[in-house]
């Protein structure tokens, strides 16, 4: 039998909860025959209405000197307490699952090293994608290929905001209340609308491909709250939409990363991810295009993925699996200066669209004009446009 620990009881560890009772003898037929059981739940809240009341404690050390408990499921959140708890429960022997990409993004590099020196291991498929596996996928199923690009819409929120701007006319304000209101976004909203939630699992999938640590704070991170209802009628014009995406692209050991609105041409694999739903598409040099799609958070999508991992921690129980990147001794991410695209271009003067030869003209309306420029580097776009307006980069069909 194989003991578990859950640190946080909001809606990914009810989840968790829920799944590892509600399955148990699948659960069970998967490890090989180990039923895996909750020991402990760690939450600073009171449930005296719980089935199970006896399993809930306020005192890490409880789970930490619990020689029972081999696995630590970590779902609070944050960087605190939950590094500290994970690296204690690491140095103890303990297996530690997380769907926490904040802390994967920061201290990943440290946690899986010290995961491999105590043979245990430190497994994060839900950190990015919710439910979509994808940190499997790139250790494991593509393995055999060298990662070229991974392009992602990677939240949520914003996508729910966006086709609400596209399929109904809203503007920006009013669809981010109404994400609100169902639940989908938080009341301060900004890690999801300024596009750092993106920003953290991008990194977390790049530092994965490309094996070196991509620290997220130096990718260039830019979010939807600038993005207006005539962005979104004109990219329409254009035959596209208006999606967040966080882009990888990896050559010769080199890496470009960067989270932004983009202009996504109609028939494009990403063009009809709506709703809450996310997609991956990652391509390899052997493979090609590879697509996972599916919903990227939530109670029962999210901890389905953190009970995989679960059941793969008991299956490898003293067996270090090896998910793991390096920490990069030379500065290796491209700058986004010299990277090339083509830009669609919301201009406060009719005459902009002359500073940039061979640009398609889309019209304008209200004092605004739009185009699209050809394809040229960002420094090169930057000293033409001068600021005279906004601006959304176009992912290549």
């Amino acid at each position: 039998m194989i003991k578990a620990a859950i640190l946080g009881y909001g809606v990914v560890g009810y989840g968790v909860y829920e799944i590892i009772r509600k399955n148990e003898q699948s659960i069970t037929r998967k490890t090989g025959g180990n039923t895996i059981t909750v020991k402990h739940i760690l939450d600073l809240r009171d449930f005296p209405d719980h089935e199970q009341p006896e399993l809930f404690t306020k005192n890490y050390d409880d789970i930490l000197n619990d020689p029972e408990v081999s696995i630590v499921v970590e779902v609070m959140g944050g960087l605190k307490p939950a590094y500290e708890y994970s690296k204690a429960a690491l140095l103890a022997g303990k297996n530690v699952i997380t769907s926490n990409k904040e802390l994967v993004a920061e201290y990943g590099t440290e946690l899986m090293a010290l995961a491999k020196e105590n043979n245990v291991n430190y497994l994060f498929e839900a950190s990015v994608g919710g439910g979509i596996p994808i940190i499997r996928p790139l250790n494991q199923c593509l393995a055999a290929n060298e990662i070229e690009e991974i392009y992602g819409i990677l939240n949520g929120t914003t996508n729910y905001i966006l086709t609400k701007m596209v399929a109904e006319g809203a503007d920006f304000a009013s669809a981010l209340s109404e994400a609100q209101r169902l639940g989908y976004a938080e009341r301060n909203p900004e890690a999801d609308v300024e596009g750092y939630d993106a920003c953290r699992k991008i990194a977390i999938l790049a530092s994965l491909a490309s094996g070196k640590y991509v620290n997220w704070r130096n990718v260039p991170t830019e979010g939807i709250t600038k993005i207006t209802k005539s962005d979104v009628k004109f990219a329409e014009k254009y035959h596209a939409v208006i999606k967040l995406v966080g882009m990888a692209k990896i050559n010769d050991g080199k890496v470009y990363s960067r989270v932004c609105p983009m202009v996504i041409p109609s028939g494009h694999q990403l063009s009809e991810v709506n709703d809450v739903f996310n997609a991956i598409l990652v391509k390899g040099d052997s493979i090609g295009d590879v697509m996972f799609y599916g919903r990227g958070a939530g109670k029962l999508p999210t901890a389905s993925a953190v009970v995989a991992d679960v059941i793969d921690a008991a299956k490898h129980i003293h067996i270090n699996k090896l998910i793991t990147w390096k920490a990069a001794k030379e500065d290796f991410m491209i700058d986004p200066e010299t990277a090339s695209c083509q830009y669609f271009v919301r201009a406060n003067a009719e005459n902009v669209i002359d500073s940039f030869p061979g640009a398609e003209n889309l019209g304008g309306e209200n004092g605004e004009w739009f185009f699209v420029t050809q394809d040229m580097t960002e420094a090169d776009f930057k000293a033409a446009f001068a600021g005279r307006g906004a601006y959304i980069r176009v992912l290549e069909a």
